[in-house]
């Protein structure tokens, strides 16, 4: 997963911060090769944190959204969920 240090550090921050942090896994597919299932069951699982969560916090490096953020950043946003960047996004997420 892409930014998955800066992930963590957020992740640790906000933990310390006394927040409940449902953060995504971070697999790394380049040691074990994941398969079009689990990939997609890892998707569905990120969205249902995503319906656990009060808000959500984007990870965003130098304002970078990738098609898997957009799309979890949309799903938020029709859920109503408060939406959070670490850095203000370089590109407008389509509701």
């Amino acid at each position: 997963m892409q930014f998955a240090a800066e992930i963590r550090a957020v992740e640790r921050g906000l933990t310390l911060a006394g927040t409940i942090v449902l953060a995504p896994a971070l697999l790394e597919p380049a040691v074990v090769p994941l398969t079009d299932q689990q990939r997609a069951a890892l998707g569905r699982l990120h969205l249902a944190r995503i319906d656990l969560a009060d808000r959500v916090v984007v990870v965003d490096p130098g304002g970078y959204l990738g098609e898997s953020t957009r799309r979890e950043v949309r799903y938020a946003l029709r859920a109503r969920k408060p939406v959070d960047y670490t850095e203000p996004p370089g590109d407008a997420v389509d509701r």
